[in-house]
């Protein structure tokens, strides 16, 4: 058999490229050496843990080659694998629903800055509603829970480098409350220099000329944290089975007793560990990520994974009708199997970023909901669109903060009022894009005068 030109060359360019590989994965390990060897004996020890978990996605970034999917592979799931939240529902409560509750602990995910709302601090700690933080929502839902069904639900925060010294302080206000708190920090990875692919650290440090050095690798990093803590051998030890994973920012993420019946319901040998909540996409929605059926398993598609020449098919609401609200159900039993075996896949998302100085520098990120090709017996569940309340802007603060919604017990409920289930579109003006921590931009006073000259255009539009 006779070699061509083509063949020799390739063979010589996946040569050059293996070698190329193995220098840029050898000078990051010794990058990452000499950083820790800046760092105190106890902060070396956590670190090194990140490390670890920054090494493996940094050698499998090097391994990647072309789009993480094959287009021709995508199908559409299953219709039994993604079930109506009504079918669900129908299967009523059970008469002991502590019994459930006492198997649950809520964890969400309060890693996040309130920068792009031009607030300094954690984004939990913004004043919402009647002076109410994201957070201070988040454990009157909790003790409501505990105090109606005589339950023990604990409340875990995942927070990272940039939120948790100033959580820790806040914690402290809770202490009397009727809700268990625990936190662990999510890992803390070094930016890379996308021409050099180094680190642009000079030392473990994360204040002065080195805060941009560092950042949160995403919502993924959960299970590797949250058993690194020790927190999930704890809670399993307690006789917790399930978690519910939501962003703190989406104050429509609360406990639904009908998903974690249907969860405690199922035969043991047929127990669903990982549950998707997804709910119908409108044009507003078309970057959120979509399940799909991709070589017998039900996964996650994000629009970063998408071939450039398929991302307007990608967007489309007739095509792909649901999007990921990010709230999940997962199995502590199932996280433990699959981090004792190593065998937890997760796609790689590359965010490329440019820093203040013109620095070019790339992030290697992972996604919580890409963990669900992973487990056993996983399933979508559409959701009503009221359980997607995410604030991300002004405009989404004005819409919580109006009279459209009213409090109760830490939980938002829509008016109604309101002809349509789907919330008003609310776009503000330059002016309003920051809420100051002292002197809002947007204050209560506003958005009352607003609800009162506005409030049929809201219930109505």
């Amino acid at each position: 058999m006779s070699l061509t030109v083509e063949d020799l060359t390739g063979g010589v360019m996946t040569e050059f490229q293996e070698k190329l590989r193995a220098q840029h994965e050898d000078s990051m390990h010794r990058e990452l050496e000499a950083l820790l060897g800046t760092a105190s004996k106890a902060e070396a020890e956590i670190s090194r843990k990140d490390f670890e978990g920054f090494k493996n996605l940094f050698h499998r970034f090097l391994q990647v080659k072309g789009p993480a999917v094959d287009w021709a592979k995508i199908n559409r799931p299953p219709e039994e694998s993604i079930q109506p939240y009504e079918k669900i529902k129908m299967k009523g409560l059970p008469d002991d629903i502590s019994a459930s509750l006492n198997k649950l602990a809520v964890v969400k995910l309060n890693g996040g800055l309130g920068t792009s709302m031009g607030c300094t601090g954690p984004k939990s700690l913004i004043s919402v509603r009647n002076e109410n933080t994201f957070l201070d929502l988040t454990v009157q839902q909790i003790e409501h829970l505990n105090k109606t069904f005589n339950a023990d639900v604990p409340l875990v925060l995942m927070n990272s480098f940039n939120t948790d010294e100033d959580t820790k302080k806040i914690l402290q206000k809770y202490k009397h409350h009727r809700v268990n708190i625990h936190t662990f920090n999510q890992s803390r990875y070094p930016r890379i220099n996308k021409e050099s692919l180094l680190p642009i650290a000079k030392n473990m440090s994360t204040g002065g000329q080195n805060g941009d050095a560092w950042y949160p690798p995403g919502h993924g990093d959960v299970y590797a944290s949250f058993s690194n803590s020790g927190l999930l051998d704890k809670l399993i030890s307690e006789g917790k089975e399930y978690i519910f994973v939501s962003n703190i920012d989406n104050l429509g993420a609360t406990v639904d007793l009908f998903i974690l019946q249907h969860l405690m319901s199922q035969p043991a040998d047929r127990r669903c560990e990982f549950i998707m909540e997804v709910t119908d996409k409108t044009r507003a929605d078309v970057k959120g990520g979509t399940l799909i059926q991709y070589e017998d398993h039900l996964r996650l598609l994000e629009i970063a994974q998408v071939p450039k020449n398929h991302v307007d098919e990608f967007k489309s609401v007739t095509k792909f009708k649901i999007f990921n609200t990010n709230n999940l159900w997962i199995s502590l039993p199932a996280i433990k199997r699959l981090q004792d075996t190593n065998n937890l896949d997760l796609e790689i998302i590359v965010n490329p970023k440019t820093l203040d100085g013109g620095l070019n520098v790339i992030q290697l990120e992972t996604a919580v909901g890409a963990a669900i090709k992973s487990f056993n017996n996983a399933l979508g569940v559409n959701v009503p669109r009221s359980r997607f309340l995410p604030v991300k802007t002004s405009s989404d603060l004005l819409l919580v903060m109006s009279n459209l919604y009213s409090l109760d017990a830490g939980s938002l409920t829509m008016s109604r009022k309101r002809e349509f289930p789907s919330t008003p579109h609310v776009k503000l003006g330059s002016s309003f894009t920051k809420v100051r921590s002292r002197e809002r931009v947007i204050t209560e006073e506003t958005v009352r005068y607003c609800s009162e000259v506005s409030f049929n255009y809201l219930i109505t539009f």
